[in-house]
């Protein structure tokens, strides 16, 4: 893994990139990554790369035997990635866990705001995830009004992504990223 100092001074530790299934974590998180010359970590991708897909850990294991390896591979990221500018995405539920809210905390967390809108045809085109099974769009309406709150209160940043491009959405976000991390020095000053 790529370690360097955050390219953006004032903002402390990793960029963490939270928020519900489908709303552009991985895509949005890998642009701003490559923007900011720093490394990149999408925690499902590691987490299949390791264990297999998701769809098979749940099939196989279950949700609880996910989450638990989940926490470890976001812990892992983390603390791997401390002190530096990296930029972590995370699974929808991450955040669910108590361990993992704690883990981010010193993170600077960005939640990813959408409505079911946003998200309907990124759904509607991958039928692999396993807590979308049936009514996917029902589903995820359930999933998201309950994990909303979690979101919210972890947030440092809350960047709305209903409207604009991957591009257009992390260069919005590296913006907010900057304007934030002035406040901390003035904060800390």
């Amino acid at each position: 893994m790529l370690r360097r100092s955050n390219p953006i001074d004032g903002v402390h530790g990793p960029i963490v990139l939270i928020g519900p299934m489908a709303v552009g974590k991985s895509a949005i998180g890998s642009h701003l990554a490559q923007q900011l010359g720093s490394a990149y970590v999408d925690t499902d991708a590691v987490i299949v790369a390791a264990h297999g897909s998701i769809a098979e850990i749940f099939a196989c294991r279950g949700e609880h035997a996910f989450r638990e390896i989940e926490a470890r591979t976001v812990a892992n990221a983390v603390e791997s990635a401390a002190g530096t500018g990296t930029v972590i995405s995370l699974g929808g539920g991450a955040v669910l866990d108590s361990g993992t809210q704690q883990v981010i905390n010193g993170c600077t967390v960005v939640y990813l705001e959408c409505d079911s809108d946003t998200v309907a045809a990124r759904i509607a085109r991958n039928s692999s995830r396993p807590l979308l099974a049936g009514n996917a769009m029902e589903r995820w309406v359930t999933m998201f009004a309950a994990r909303q709150p979690v979101y919210e209160r972890l947030a440092d940043i809350t960047l709305d992504v209903r409207h604009g491009s991957v591009s257009e959405l992390s260069h919005q976000l590296e913006a907010t990223l900057r304007s934030y991390a002035a406040a901390q020095q003035e904060v800390e000053k």
